[in-house]
């Protein structure tokens, strides 16, 4: 199934966010903006949304990107995960579960405003604001091909990869 062009007109930003990654067993902090992170790369790249760090649909989201990274790969993306929980709790998520993908910071929630992933929710009668899950997929010239919001996480990796597919 051929992924449907977006409507949404949302641009890779130029301002630069902090990605944690693992290495050899070090950590590395890149500061550096997803605009030219595409720019030096031949890939696309999905960027997906998540609410917090060491939850049950985050940490299944996770770790199935991680387990399918080569199809992505294959299909000429990176993976980039979001959310705005601090760069310790994200090196301590990777580890804990062995990630292979990097994961951004955005504790001031730039990026999610930026990208308008922040909305209320009703959480047991109280309304909070919360991220919304959800993931965005540019390709290697850096236009969004395809958005979702109000993801499920459960089979969400497998089934972007079928509606990825050529």
């Amino acid at each position: 199934m051929m992924a449907k062009p977006t409507t949404e007109t949302i641009t890779l930003p130029d301002f630069p966010v902090t990605i944690v990654r693992e290495l050899d067993g070090h950590f590395i902090h890149d500061d550096i903006s997803l605009k030219e992170l595409v720019a030096n790369t031949s890939k696309g790249l999905i960027l997906y949304f998540y609410p917090k760090d060491n939850t049950p649909g985050c940490t299944t989201q996770a770790t199935e990107f991680t387990a399918h990274l080569n199809e992505f790969d294959d299909l000429g993306y990176d993976i980039i995960g979001v959310s705005r929980d601090s760069v310790e709790s994200h090196e301590s998520f990777i580890t804990k579960y062995n990630l292979q993908i990097p994961l951004i910071s955005d504790a001031d929630e730039k990026l999610c405003h930026h990208f308008d992933v922040i909305k209320e929710k009703n959480m047991y009668g109280n309304i909070t604001l919360g991220l919304v899950r959800s993931a965005f997929v540019f390709d290697k010239n850096g236009t969004l091909t395809h958005a979702q919001r109000n993801l499920k996480a459960k089979d969400y990796t497998e089934r972007l990869l079928t509606t990825l597919a050529p």
